[in-house]
């Protein structure tokens, strides 16, 4: 049995063998098209990195002992409105590495460092909105993320560790904690406090049951789910590494609510099962380590005499052409071997990383895996250097956490010209009272507390001890100098829209019932303050004091020039409020239910809400369902104006993907200031502006959530998991981020959500685990072969729980001044994600067929600078394609497909996927362009059980048959087809319905009691976990405008006006031999 393969493969994987040379021929129906494969880069360019021997000694990680959390900082299971909350167990101490001299302490980090540790209480279960109390009976205690906790286990961000010793990780011997070491490190209570001394409790419950149901047998997987890290599916072999094996009486850790419609949303879903290949060193495998039996190049050729003849497709085997591969084991980086960068795995791929001086590729991935020693190579390329950094990137659970490093009041040793912090590059000479900066080449002197002797290798003895010296990440306590003020609260401030149409399609009662649920999941501690305003064309504050007896509102009618009343009541401490704020939220639905105003002041409750925030900083999370109509920054139907004047519409398109003016634009950047960060939740059934809108969050370091059109029924349930997530997710504060790099490259730019007020930092009122920056480099200066380029990223920011912390992240790569060395090691994703960014940043200042043109002449650029300069087939009739870039075309297509850069589709749609992109990781950017489609109605009768998701199918027609049922998941949606001829029966067993008539747009997917339903919640609770996102999921019945809408999704199959994938390799091709000659 085996995991389910990632959404993608990695894009490297090794070829089969070829018995027939150089040029085989393949069969009759693809006599127009041969793979041939290019020699490998020529002797001269030097011997491949990372061929250095791989230490033997290197093993998986050891399972972690029972009651230590699986997965820091996983998503908590999406859980239906009405459900309880969950918290995670108590982490366990790690052994303090080796004694180093007393400079510099260690701690391992509470990541999200917690208040000084006392015991979490286990708060008292409400049935939120008068359900009937949920009674837990004693034996369940709260299991991580998803079962209620035990009185002694953490909560997801704070909460003391347990002082227990734990197997190193990486197969170094378990060093008690009671061991003195003068250089201490324990690892984190995964967002937690600091190490405390609380035991861990082994999870011992069951799955919380919901309102009024009975609790499920205790030994019953979440909805017959795979386990997630702990717990094994019926014919498992044991997860390779630090799986915990529960024993058979114990459900696995990640709980949902039975017979909910949600996941336990633990950790993306290549965690917990064996793949069938086993486990891979990274040493064996070649997208992982430089030179490793690097597969040569593939070529895509057409014959020299296929002539006009190759646009006809069926000389072309569609089953021959480039596609992803599922990946089928799991794989153990080690992020430097040899002293070389070893070139990282997909980032779809499954994969542990052993940080070994190089960050965890998750944290930092670069478009290529070599760096060019000049600007002309790059140029000469085609491709582009940029960075993508994910500074909260979820961890898999078996790594290491990063350490924590207090270098007390001296703080950081940084290099005092270029102020890079100290790394594992910089190297110490004259017996190690200097040290010579690895980005800028400064000689510093020492700081005399920080000496130490060199070793016979001319390392620092205590290199190994010290994690700033080995590690590739690591975490230093910010001293008095990176203090501006004192480290800001969590400041939670709600805002939600009570207009007509917001009540009466259900968007308030859906936003109050999400907000009272997760008052649970907010960080426990006085620093905690929450605050609630509502409005419609006017502002409503609600004072929450507790001594009086229900929450008193205050009134503000001047929408133009807004303040706030009673500034000191307005905000307050969770545990004092939390029972007046919860009966307030029960009432709003009710008092505002014959409301008439029909207007929404969205901009001007917004600065309202900012103006209560301002001393402090903090979330705004709003709620808005309506086009903002009155008041400051109002707005238009501007759609409206333009499909009513076509001949202007259509020339200037782009411009309704612009912001219509400056007005939120300024309030942003004030909101940025004050460190107060906007996310929206826009619930709608109609046009509302999202290119104005979105112009806040993407300034404040927030984003915009999207439900159109709102169903009440199906709806709920995705927005309190979207918000639940948007709390209890890995994020930090009040940030500062910025990029250094080597001598010879400087920062091009950035692009993201952020405010950017000087040319070097970027300021981020709020950064999380879901946010990617992309970083963009140019030459100034040239590098030697043989050198190395390295970059720094430094991320100050404040913890939940308000302690100030400077992440620093550090990757060093080779350079090269060979061109057949940076296309063999460039990364496709990355490259493919910089490409969709470029593209969402064009999409409002240009038409979309001139950013559709420029998309594709990247790629024929690309793949032309290979065809001239690296491929040593000589034959015109060729189309090659360099082995790590094979799936550019694919993507390609897709993309110019995408709801971005498709002509039809709604103005809001567009820019809607706009903002998405801004800040999309390279996870999650693959799918959002070419998505997974898999086949729902024979999920039972399957062969390949190894895995719970089913291989994907390619994205053509053919694989779409009248009586079937289909799947198709971009990330955000789930888009099921049923075709006409499918069995009523199977429609019953799935939906619950037998007849398509009727049935309602927007499916909310319930579990039914046959194996084919469990079945199916299965695949898309799974799915959910691994994206992070609770797929809202639309019925596509062919013959009606939604089933046309899924064919269009189809990127290999012609499209009006589009190509399919085997003429678009044509046309490629023609392309570059047009350049050619």
């Amino acid at each position: 049995m085996s995991r389910p393969p990632p959404p993608f493969s990695p894009q490297n994987p090794t070829p089969a063998p070829n018995p027939g040379g150089p040029a085989s021929t393949l069969p009759a129906s693809f006599s127009n098209l041969q793979i041939s494969r290019a020699p490998p880069p020529s002797a001269s360019a030097g011997p491949p990195l990372g061929d250095g021997p791989v230490p033997s000694s290197i093993r998986g990680p050891q399972a972690p002992p029972p009651g230590a959390r699986p997965f820091p900082g996983s998503p908590p299971p999406p859980l239906q409105p009405g459900s309880l909350f969950a918290r995670p167990a108590a982490p366990v101490q790690q052994s303090p590495p080796f004694g180093g001299p007393p400079a510099a302490s260690v701690q391992q980090s509470p990541p999200f460092g917690g208040p000084p540790a006392a015991q979490p209480l286990l708060p008292q279960q409400r049935s939120p909105f008068n359900g009937p109390p949920s009674v837990l009976p004693p034996q369940v205690q709260r299991a991580p993320f998803g079962g209620p906790p035990g009185a002694s286990q953490a909560r997801p961000f704070g909460g003391p560790p347990a002082a227990v010793s734990q197997p190193a990780p990486f197969g170094g011997s378990s060093v008690a904690t009671a061991q003195s070491a003068p250089y201490s490190a324990a690892p984190p209570p995964p967002f937690g406090g600091p190490p405390g001394a609380v035991p861990p409790q082994a999870y011992s419950g069951g799955p919380i049951p919901p309102f009024g149901a009975a609790p499920a047998p205790l030994q019953q997987g979440p909805y017959g789910g795979p386990p997630q890290f702990g717990g094994q599916r019926p014919g498992l072999q044991p997860p390779p590494f630090g799986a915990q094996t529960a024993p058979a009486s114990q459900p696995p850790p990640f709980m949902g609510v039975p017979g909910a419609n949600a996941p336990a949303f633990g950790p993306p879903g290549w965690q917990g099962q064996a793949r069938p290949g086993g486990v891979r060193m990274p040493g064996g495998m070649p997208p992982n380590a430089l030179g490793h039996g690097m597969p040569s190049t593939p070529t895509m050729p057409y014959s020299p005499h296929a002539g006009a003849q190759v646009s006809t497709p069926s000389n072309i085997d569609p089953n021959q052409i480039p596609r992803p591969i599922a990946e089928t084991s799991v794989i153990i980086f080690e992020t430097r071997q040899g002293g070389q960068a070893a070139v990282p795995p997909a980032a779809s791929s499954e994969f542990i990383v052993k940080d070994t001086g190089n960050c965890s590729p998750r944290l930092m991935r670069c478009t290529l895996n070599q760096i060019p020693c000049t600007g002309d190579l790059l140029t000469t390329s085609a491709m582009p250097l940029a960075l993508m950094v994910q500074p909260f990137a979820l961890p898999h659970p078996s790594e290491e956490a990063i350490q924590l490093v207090d270098f007390g009041e001296m703080g950081p040793v940084r290099c005092s010209r270029c102020k890079a912090y100290i790394n594992p590059f910089m190297r110490f000479v004259d017996q190690g009272k200097i040290f010579i900066c690895n980005l800028c080449g400064f000689s510093n002197d020492t700081p005399r507390e920080y000496l130490c002797n060199l070793g016979p290798d001319g390392r620092r003895r205590d290199a190994d001890d010290r994690p700033e010296l080995c590690r590739g990440t690591v975490e230093f306590i910010a001293t008095k100098e990176f203090l501006v003020r004192e480290p800001m609260p969590a400041v939670y401030f709600f805002l939600v829209d009570v207009s007509m149409n917001a009540v009466q399609t259900g968007v308030t009662a859906a936003s109050c019932s999400a907000i009272s649920q997760v008052l649970s999941d907010l960080p426990e501690g006085p620093r905690t303050m929450v605050g609630i305003a509502t409005f419609d064309s006017t502002i409503h504050f609600y004072s929450l004091k507790n001594a009086r007896q229900q929450p008193l509102m205050f009134i503000v009618p001047d929408i133009q020039d807004v303040y706030t009343p009673l500034q000191m009541d307005l905000i307050l401490p969770v545990s004092e409020c939390r029972d007046s704020l919860e009966q307030l939220l029960e009432s709003i639905p009710s008092m505002f239910e014959n409301n008439r105003v029909a207007d929404s002041a969205f901009g001007a409750a917004m600065k309202a809400g900012f103006l209560a925030m301002k001393p402090t900083g903090g979330k705004l999370l709003v709620f808005q369902s309506v086009l903002p109509s009155v008041g400051t920054g109002s707005l238009s139907a501007r759609e409206t104006e333009a499909r009513s004047n076509i001949s202007t519409g259509d020339k200037e398109a782009h411009k309704l993907l612009q912001p219509v003016d400056k007005t939120l634009k300024t309030m942003a950047l004030e909101f940025a200031e004050y460190q107060v960060c906007v996310d929206v939740f826009l619930a709608t059934q109609s046009y509302t502006d999202i290119a104005s809108i979105s112009v806040v969050p993407s300034t404040t370091g927030g984003r915009v959530y999207y439900y159109f059109p709102f169903s009440a029924v199906s709806d709920p349930a995705k927005l309190f998991n979207d918000l639940r997530w948007n709390i209890t997710k890995p994020q930090g504060f009040e940030a500062v981020m910025r990029v250094r790099c080597s001598q010879g490259l400087q920062v091009q730019d950035y692009s993201g959500n952020f405010c950017k007020r000087v040319p070097t930092d970027i300021d981020l009122p709020a950064i999380d685990s879901d946010k990617t920056i992309m970083v963009t480099f140019k030459h100034d200066d040239k590098f030697q072969e043989n050198t190395e380029c390295g970059f720094q990223c430094a991320l100050l920011y404040t913890t939940v729980y308000g302690q100030r912390r400077i992440r620093v992240i550090n990757i060093s790569l080779p350079c090269t001044s060979t061109l057949n060395n940076l296309f063999r090691y460039a990364d496709q994703e990355a490259q493919f994600t910089y490409v969709v960014k470029q593209a969402a940043n064009g999409i409002p200042s240009s038409s979309l067929s001139q950013v559709r043109d420029q998309v594709i002449s990247t790629c024929i650029n690309i793949l032309q600078s290979y065809r001239k300069h690296c491929a040593s087939v000589s034959s015109s009739g060729q189309l090659i394609l360099p082995e790590a870039l094979k799936l550019l075309p694919l993507y390609t297509l897709a993309l110019i497909k995408s709801i971005g850069l498709r002509n039809d589709g709604r103005v809001d749609d567009r820019s809607y996927w706009v903002s998405a992109v801004s800040s999309v990781s390279v996870l999650l950017a693959i799918p959002l362009v070419f998505p997974r489609m898999i086949a729902l109605h024979d999920l039972t009768s399957r062969d390949d059980e190894d895995s719970l998701i089913p291989n994907p199918l390619t994205l053509n027609s053919e694989n779409i048959q009248d009586d079937g049922i289909y799947l198709l998941e971009n990330g955000e949606d789930g888009f099921i087809y049923v075709g006409n001829a499918v069995n009523p029966a199977t429609l019953e067993q799935i939906f619950g319905f037998s007849s398509l008539a009727g049935a309602p747009n927007l499916l909310a997917l319930e579990q039914f009691d046959h194996a084919l339903s469990r079945k199916v919640n299965e695949v898309v609770n799974e799915i959910r976990r691994q994206r992070c996102s609770y797929l809202r999921l639309r019925l596509c019945r062919k013959g009606d405008p939604s089933g046309d809408f899924f064919r269009s999704l189809l990127v290999e199959d012609k499209a009006p006006g589009g190509l399919s994938y085997v003429e678009f390799l044509v046309h490629v091709h023609r392309q570059i031999q047009s350049k050619m000659t």
